[in-house]
């Protein structure tokens, strides 16, 4: 068989295996969205207040504050999962939680990841916001919370696409995830591929377990599902990127 065929093999069937809803292939692509939209929202509801905070408050460490949610945004995600990882293995500091190798945990690693990303983007996004626009809402009389409120408005594409890009590199993370989830399946086999449902299984993690076993057909087919979901995030962002 030639390299040609033998990709071309893959391919079908990793089609295949796509368009028959594959229980196995189901089942991973479920944990990584459920795990990644989890970490997203939780991200959201942190990075967006802080994003005002910084805008309207003046207090001590800010600017260090700033420094560390820009250092945050290019984080190696593989110090974050190291980092999770000894503060949650038994032995750690809080390793009576019981969180390792835990959906919990890749949720929480996740979270730490894409929050200084929300974040740093927002920030941008309110900074970008016209000085007169501020100006008017006090004097017409308006308080912080009206500002606020007009800069939420006048930025709000710019939110939405920080948001989308802290979703789009929770689901194509793999190294923080990898450490403290383990990548596990329970036992077994589901739709004839694969071992069992996954438990901590990702798209991404997934592909590196389904390589290393040659089963291309699978890893394609994980592949095909993931670039699909980063491609919709993407053209998202463009979307609102254009709007803004």
């Amino acid at each position: 068989m030639s390299s040609a065929d033998f990709l071309l093999q893959g391919i079908i069937r990793a089609f295949e295996l796509i368009f028959s809803l594959n229980p196995y292939i189901l089942s991973i692509t479920g944990i990584s969205i459920k795990v990644s939209g989890t970490a997203t929202i939780l991200a959201t509801l942190t990075a967006i207040p802080l994003a005002f905070a910084i805008t309207f408050l003046n207090f001590r460490g800010k600017q260090a504050l700033i420094t560390l949610i820009n250092t945050g945004m290019g984080l190696p995600s593989v110090f974050v999962g190291l980092f999770v990882f000894v503060t949650f293995v038994p032995a750690g500091p809080l390793g009576l939680l019981n969180m390792i190798y835990t959906q919990k945990a890749m949720i929480l690693a996740q979270y730490i990841l894409i929050t200084p990303v929300i974040s740093g983007i927002s920030l941008a996004a309110i900074k970008a916001v016209p000085q007169p626009i501020v100006e008017t809402v006090y004097t017409l009389g308006g308080s912080k919370k009206d500002a606020a409120f007009a800069i939420l408005r006048e930025a709000r594409f710019g939110i939405i696409t920080a948001i989308l890009a802290g979703l789009g590199r929770a689901l194509a993370e793999v190294g923080a995830i990898l450490i403290v989830g383990g990548n596990i399946a329970y036992t077994g086999s589901v739709g004839g591929i694969g071992e069992g449902a996954s438990y901590t299984r990702t798209l991404t993690t997934a592909i590196t377990s389904e390589t290393s076993k040659g089963d291309i057909s699978t890893s394609i087919a994980l592949g095909i599902i993931l670039i699909s979901l980063v491609l919709s995030v993407n053209i998202l962002v463009n979307f609102f990127q254009r709007r803004d």
